[in-house]
């Protein structure tokens, strides 16, 4: 999936994806990882997200990386920040208080830029990438983030072959697959969310399986 695909979604507004409240499974679970009210957080493909926000009103330093630009200055704007903008290698960076958002590509980024982030929240990367790119994103992951991060992974379960994403099905064996070797996982909940997904039902999708899972880098 190239870039110009989200480049595109972005310019004609079709963000189906973006939810106009907090996360629940956020607010759920979140409290429970202990993270220190000050812990760097990495928020992969985080678009225009509220879930931003609500991490930072718990204190946290937040790093939202997300490839469209537009995304990012709707973020500050609709929130009524005004951000200051630098560079950071080739990265476009906007700052405001304790939330970062780096423009561009998730794939830069190196074991150095994350270095000091103890947690992780994907709620929108791993069921946005087709499956290739998603096991790249897996062991880039891997490759980068340092020991002992903690986090929450949110994924998607049905049968892709009544609906194309993204956002793409992730199964269980999937999960376990990408991370399992790497990390530590932990299953939280699975609920079934067909009956909240009017695009699914319509699509003829037969079952949406929603699942939490608290991840811990070894």
């Amino acid at each position: 999936m190239q870039p110009e695909f989200w480049h595109k979604k972005w310019a004609s507004n079709q963000i189906g994806f973006h939810l106009p409240q907090v996360n629940p499974y956020l607010q759920r679970f979140w409290p429970d990882l202990n993270l220190s009210s000050h812990a760097r957080v990495l928020v992969p493909l985080c678009g225009k997200s509220l879930d931003l926000l609500w991490l930072a009103g718990r204190g946290h330093r937040v790093l939202g990386i997300e490839l469209s630009e537009k995304a990012v200055e709707d973020f500050f704007s609709e929130q009524q920040l005004q951000p200051q903008i630098s560079e950071h290698g080739v990265f476009k960076v906007y700052r405001a208080g304790t939330i970062e958002l780096w423009c561009g590509d998730v794939f830069a980024l190196s074991a150095e830029d994350v270095a000091d982030c103890s947690a992780l929240y994907d709620r929108a990367a791993v069921i946005a990438l087709p499956a290739p790119m998603r096991e790249r994103y897996a062991e880039h992951l891997q490759n980068i983030l340092p020991a002992g991060l903690k986090g929450l992974l949110i994924t998607l379960d049905y049968d892709q072959s009544q609906i194309s994403g993204p956002p793409f099905s992730v199964d269980d064996a999937q999960v376990q697959h990408m991370f399992g070797g790497a990390w530590q996982m932990q299953l939280l909940e699975s609920q079934d969310v067909l009956s909240d997904s009017g695009k699914f039902v319509q699509a003829g999708a037969t079952r949406l399986e929603e699942r939490v899972y608290r991840i811990t880098a070894r």
